[in-house]
């Protein structure tokens, strides 16, 4: 993670002061419910949760103490006691450091979820706007890359809302699923605590209970989660790189928003460049390259290892604030973004009509001819039209296999744009129905 793609509320879930902070949450619930069980004095919990509440916990000697153990959690328990005094013997008591660690990324994965889930509902109120506000400014569709039949920039609006409205879904299932506290002692047998302790931390938490744990969630929670996480980017990555293709200088339909005194090329004046888009591919490229390591850590040593342990602390973190950043820049691209409907228009007609082709042969058939010469019919006078040997629609009335079967008047007639539009608003009944 670097400061240029971060946004500070998500960075506070990963710093250092909030990891110790909920470690501490873990250990002063967990000796609150063991003094509710009789296992500890309840004055010694007391006195643990106001003293370490009261606390300021110093980064650099925790890091120190570290340097020495060679452990991050004993390293913190010790730091810890400092504060406490002598009640800080009943701390961790029956518990291991998984209990700690994995419980603390629950917290975090879910907090960070919290904040993921507000940015993607800023995209989709982006979204929304722009597809009820050109519902039916028409546009021509493309598929490979060339002309086909006429939509409307709201239809593409439409189906973006669709697909991050999937991805939201999604991250609901995943956040619930990564939720999970396990305070379980070693090889997660409760062999030295008592299962109350774990339901009382997680209740506190607003976590889930691990059904069953072994020192260490399991991590196909984690390896969904993060794929979850994969899979929205690349939907970022999608609408990002249809906004770039839609900005070629060719094209020209719409712009990312260029703000005055903004410069686009140290060598070239002119220049307005897709920044933000190009931008949003690559940090969605980052995003996508947590998933297979996450992927890779669900298989651990019999019930546990820490192969997994340095991945996601790189992955965690960076995973979740690129992301973050990206949802917001995404939704301040669709918030700003120039259209320009007559580019649109103008495109759509480039071809003279050859996006009527399929209508005029289904016409054919409709009148008996069969469909291989009705598609050879309107082929032959779509190649002559791309070849600039005349219009489309001249063509086809010259054109003795059409013209027979077909007047003049009727294909005219099949040259209204309108008729390209008619499911527009049974499309968005079926998106925006809510």
């Amino acid at each position: 993670m670097i400061p240029r793609y971060a946004r500070p509320e998500m960075v506070a879930i990963w710093s250092q002061e909030t990891k110790f902070r909920i470690w501490f949450e873990i250990e002063a619930h967990a000796c609150m419910a063991m003094a509710e069980l009789g296992v500890i004095p309840k004055q010694s919990a007391q006195n643990i949760w106001e003293k370490g509440n009261a606390a300021e916990f110093d980064v650099a000697k925790i890091d120190e103490i570290e340097r020495e153990v060679k452990h991050d959690v004993i390293a913190f328990l010790t730091h810890l006691a400092t504060f406490i005094g002598e009640d800080s013997r009943f701390v961790h008591q029956g518990m291991t450091s998984s209990d700690v660690l994995d419980t603390t990324l629950s917290v975090q994965l879910a907090r960070a979820s919290d904040l993921l889930l507000e940015a993607m509902d800023k995209v989709l109120s982006a979204l929304k706007t722009q597809a009820f506000a050109h519902k039916y400014t028409p546009t021509i569709g493309r598929s490979h890359g060339i002309h086909a039949e006429p939509t409307t920039f709201g239809l593409k609006m439409a189906q973006a809302y669709a697909e991050f409205s999937r991805c939201r879904e999604r991250l609901v299932t995943a956040r619930a699923e990564i939720a999970t506290c396990a305070i379980s002692g070693a090889v997660g047998t409760f062999a030295n605590i008592n299962p109350r302790v774990e339901a009382y931390v997680a209740e506190k938490l607003g976590l889930m209970v691990e059904p069953i744990s072994t020192q260490v969630i399991p991590r196909d929670r984690h390896a969904a989660y993060f794929a979850t996480l994969g899979v929205i980017a690349s939907s970022i990555e999608r609408l990002a790189t249809e906004i770039r293709h839609l900005q070629r200088t060719e094209v020209l339909e719409v712009e990312e928003f260029f703000s005055k005194g903004q410069k686009g090329s140290s060598a070239m004046p002119h220049k307005r460049n897709p920044i933000l888009t190009e931008n949003l591919t690559g940090l969605a490229r980052l995003v996508r390259s947590a998933v297979t390591p996450a992927l890779e850590n669900v298989a651990l040593w019999h019930e546990r290892d820490i192969s997994h342990s340095s991945v996601e602390r790189g992955i965690a973190p960076d995973t979740t604030i690129h992301l973050h950043f990206a949802l917001h820049r995404l939704a301040g691209v669709m918030e700003k973004l120039v259209i320009y409907p007559e580019n649109m228009l103008a495109n759509l007609n480039k071809l003279g009509g050859l996006h009527n082709s399929q209508r005029i042969m289904l016409a054919l058939t409709q009148k008996g001819m069969s469909r291989e010469h009705a598609y050879r019919a309107v082929q032959a006078s779509a190649m002559a039209a791309w070849r600039g040997e005349g219009e489309f629609q001249s063509l086809l009335n010259a054109d003795n296999m059409v013209s027979d079967k077909l007047s003049s008047d009727e294909i005219a007639e099949m040259f209204d744009l309108g008729y390209h539009f008619k499911q527009v608003d049974e499309i968005f009944s079926r998106i925006f129905s809510g």
